[in-house]
């Protein structure tokens, strides 16, 4: 793929919140007794998944390239961009349940456990299903709708996004953070 397409960092992004998805499946599968997660690498998880794939990367979908789709006559409303926004809520939903759930089951509480588990095994469903339709349906719409220069435009404006903090924390940082979940998971 060309370097300079409208939708190049946002795979490239993809790959990384898969990987934290195949991380989350493999702590959220080891379970030595019943109960017994690894809480601080789910909670890594969930910081990952709530600053780099919501903050960092859905954000970018949904104040930049969804906004250039619109300007050529793609529907908010409706079709593909309605369709990802609503999987946007859905996924932060499911983060919100993780980290609401997780001081609990942390201390033990059965339920909590539970949620924890079937929040994560949500997300990671839905994470899979939503990236495989933006990277086969709709970014191949955004790379042959949106024209050079405003992939000069969107592509400047992903590299400004990029030089923020999410939560004080730098996309080298965030990403830093998947290094160490994948080495230290490296079956997931």
């Amino acid at each position: 793929m060309s370097q300079d397409t409208p939708t190049r960092i946002l795979r490239d992004q993809h790959r990384n919140i898969l990987k934290i998805a195949d991380v989350l499946e493999e702590v959220l599968s080891l379970e030595p007794e019943p109960g017994a997660f690894d809480y601080e690498a789910i909670a890594d998880c969930v910081s990952f998944i709530r600053l780099y794939a919501d903050a960092l990367h859905h954000g970018k979908e949904e104040d930049l390239l969804f906004p250039e789709l619109e300007n050529v006559g793609m529907s908010r409303h409706a079709g593909p961009i309605a369709v990802m926004l609503h999987e946007h809520e859905q996924g932060r939903a499911y983060a919100g349940a993780m980290a609401e759930s997780l001081p609990s089951a942390r201390s033990g509480d059965e339920q909590a456990q539970r949620r924890l588990a079937n929040a994560g095994h949500g997300y990671i469903a839905l994470i899979r299903s939503h990236i495989l339709k933006e990277d086969n349906i709709l970014f191949n719409m955004a790379d042959q709708m949106i024209d050079a220069s405003a992939c000069r435009s969107l592509c400047a404006a992903y590299d400004g996004v990029c030089q923020r903090q999410f939560d004080g924390c730098t996309v080298s940082e965030l990403e830093g953070i998947l290094d160490r979940l994948v080495e230290k998971y490296p079956d997931a």
